[in-house]
């Protein structure tokens, strides 16, 4: 009778090896069946596998499997799961050698593909050939990339020759968008977004995964990406600087195909539009500033207008340090005035005696009478100093 084992995998034993932070834990069970962990209490989850939460801390248990390839695409696969599956098989199926190492409750180290060797030499490696048979592992690959370059993880030479025969291939073109933005987005989070984009790229998946970045504004895009990361960890702020260079257009073109979520994509768009605006806001009259406040929608959706500010401050100091010897002067007093356009109470204007029909005019006199103050103030003190 064969014997039911539980043992960490993946993610946590890695970052613990590393000694990286990590919040989650994965288990896999070795020797049991669905209905032995039904028995147990354990609730299933899985739809393609067996995979059961377990009924006090929740985290996920999944029974060991085997995997087979039955069509193009990371949904073309078959698993087998049994009783008699072994920890190496499951192991084996796993992307990269860091990730198919496995813990024992005691704490001793399992290691059938010399993961714990491939951290010491800081090297992100594949499995097995098996590897090629799902796109997605491109996409984690690249993550993992920007997860551990501070690190000074680098690509073994095998495993990026594998990913270009499978972009070769035409595997990548069955990646769902979901997942790419799934992956993605956590790049954007990791100290180096760059290398994911930069690993595609080297791969040759680039274009087959964001088209809409030309090769034309590759090298800018990926070298405002990368100033960025350094002084700002927002995914939002990332993104939209990001995609600075690429047209209103595109960035709406990319942001629709891959489902990408609307604060990110209004962020983006936004900054491509207004950011030569931001530039020369000091040189605005009340006229354009209450323009800049409308099209912005910055009264009703002011966090998202203060978010634009930090992202042109951040795209402004980026530039001159790339471009000039000056220190960048973000204009903060932007803020300033937008918090005087907003510092007009209607109640009082009713309380005035203006009507339904002439109160919108009475507002909008009466913020712009409010800006016109702030910025006598504003443009006195600057002379002043």
């Amino acid at each position: 009778m064969i014997s039911m084992n539980i043992y960490l995998v993946g993610g946590a034993v890695r970052d613990q090896l590393l000694g990286y932070p990590y919040t989650e834990k994965d288990w896999v069970v070795v020797g049991s069946t669905p209905e032995n962990m039904l028995a147990q209490g354990f609730t299933p989850v899985g739809k393609d596998f067996p995979v059961f939460l377990h009924p006090k801390n929740h985290e996920e248990y999944a029974l060991a499997r085997t995997e087979r390839k039955t069509a193009p695409g990371y949904k073309g696969f078959t698993f087998h799961t049994a009783a008699d599956v072994t920890l190496k098989e499951d192991l084996r199926r796993r992307d990269l050698t860091i990730n198919a190492i496995a813990q024992t409750k005691e704490g001793d180290i399992i290691d059938p593909y010399n993961g714990q060797q491939d951290i010491i030499n800081k090297r992100l490696r594949h499995v097995s050939p098996a590897f090629r048979e799902d796109p997605v592992r491109v996409l984690r690959v690249a993550r993992f990339a920007a997860r551990y370059h501070h690190l000074g993880f680098e690509l073994a030479a095998e495993t990026y020759q594998l990913m270009r025969s499978m972009v070769a291939a035409g595997e990548t073109q069955y990646l769902v968008a979901e997942r790419v933005w799934q992956e993605f987005q956590k790049a954007l989070t990791e100290q180096h977004p760059e290398q994911f984009i930069q690993v595609l790229d080297q791969c040759h998946a680039i274009t087959n995964i964001f088209p809409e970045i030309s090769p034309q504004y590759f090298a800018t895009c990926l070298s405002l990406l990368t100033s960025v990361s350094r002084v700002c960890q927002d995914s939002r702020v990332r993104f939209a600087i990001l995609c600075y260079r690429l047209s209103g257009k595109a960035i709406r073109s990319l942001c629709k195909r891959l489902g990408i979520p609307n604060e990110y994509t209004e962020l983006a768009v936004m900054t491509r539009q207004y950011y030569d605006t931001f530039r020369d806001v000091d040189k605005w009259n009340s006229d354009k500033l209450s323009d800049l406040f409308k099209k912005t929608d910055a009264l009703r959706k002011t966090e998202r207008f203060l978010l634009f500010i930090q992202t042109c401050t951040y795209l402004l100091s980026v530039q001159n340090k790339t471009t000039s010897n000056q220190p960048s002067k973000p204009n903060i007093g932007l803020i300033d005035a937008l918090a005087a356009y907003q510092d007009v109470d209607p109640q009082d204007l009713i309380a005035q005696g203006y009507a339904k029909g002439e109160l919108g005019k009475a507002i909008q006199k009466a913020r712009m009478a409010s800006l016109n103050a702030w910025l006598n103030l504003h443009q006195s003190s600057i002379t002043h100093d």
